[in-house]
């Protein structure tokens, strides 16, 4: 098992990537704290792990919070003994979220709140864990809207993957030395509720298709296997990439209807 003896926290484990991630962790021998604020879905992904034998606990908590992010490493370290992974993956694309004339300050704020901000206190308290369990590997979970404008506007979102990309890559730098590895994760469009619930009519989501190579959505369990590789020894000389999982968006220069 590629993650055998492994402790990982997992945020937004209840659904789409952090869902997938978290089954796919356990079944790959790593003891998982599932993280989410709906504790419906991440307590039915915790039974999902527990029926087919695996270890998790359900962690309740807001991470753009200090005190949550806080209580979420103590609560690994007291249920499994340390910390190893840290999927920072939690996050919000929200359906007011627009161009720059429309999307209103609340909005921005709130989606970097939970989209940015929360990423820099896991890590505030992830990281000194990390480093009492001898190291580790952290993924921060992007977007190829980091490097793309999107076809359907949301400043908000894109502004705030832009801003993980840049945090992955001095967080990379900055704990090399200490056996600490962070990459970021970039999906390309994603058949998960969360994008599905933004591209709410079929004139949105073939806008956003015609510019896939492959033509189609990609699904959360294919990255859960682009974060396996992140938090595996497997990647073990792998440290501030963007490690992108986008059915070719990014590579591809495609004519918009």
């Amino acid at each position: 098992m590629r993650l055998r003896d492994k402790i990982a926290v997992i945020t937004g484990a209840g659904n789409g990537i952090g869902e997938a991630s978290s089954l796919l962790f356990a079944k790959e021998g790593a003891k998982v704290l599932a993280v989410d604020r709906d504790e419906k879905s991440v307590q039915d992904t915790v039974r999902q792990i527990r029926d087919v034998g695996g270890t998790a606990e359900v962690c309740l908590a807001d991470i753009s919070k200090d005190g949550d992010c806080r209580s979420m490493i103590a609560h690994a370290e007291r249920a499994f003994g340390g910390l190893h992974i840290l999927f920072n993956n939690a996050g919000i694309m929200h359906s007011e979220d627009s161009d720059a004339i429309h999307t209103s300050e609340d909005i921005f704020d709130l989606t970097l709140r939970i989209n940015v901000k929360s990423i820099l206190l896991g890590c505030k308290y992830g990281i000194p864990a990390m480093k009492k369990s001898g190291g580790g590997s952290i993924i921060n979970t992007a977007s190829f809207v980091a490097r793309l404008g999107a076809a359907t506007p949301q400043i908000a979102y894109t502004a705030s993957k832009g801003a993980v990309l840049a945090m992955t890559r001095e967080l990379a730098v900055v704990h090399a030395q200490e056996g600490i590895r962070v990459n970021a994760l970039s999906p390309g469009p994603l058949r998960t509720d969360l994008l599905m619930d933004f591209l709410n009519t079929e004139e949105k989501r073939r806008r956003r298709l015609v510019h896939v190579p492959m033509g189609r959505f990609g699904e959360a369990s294919e990255m859960a296997y682009g974060a396996l590789y992140l938090a595996s020894d497997e990647s073990s000389y792998t440290t501030g990439t963007d490690f992108l999982v986008d059915g070719g968006i990014t590579a591809a220069y495609v004519t918009p209807e």
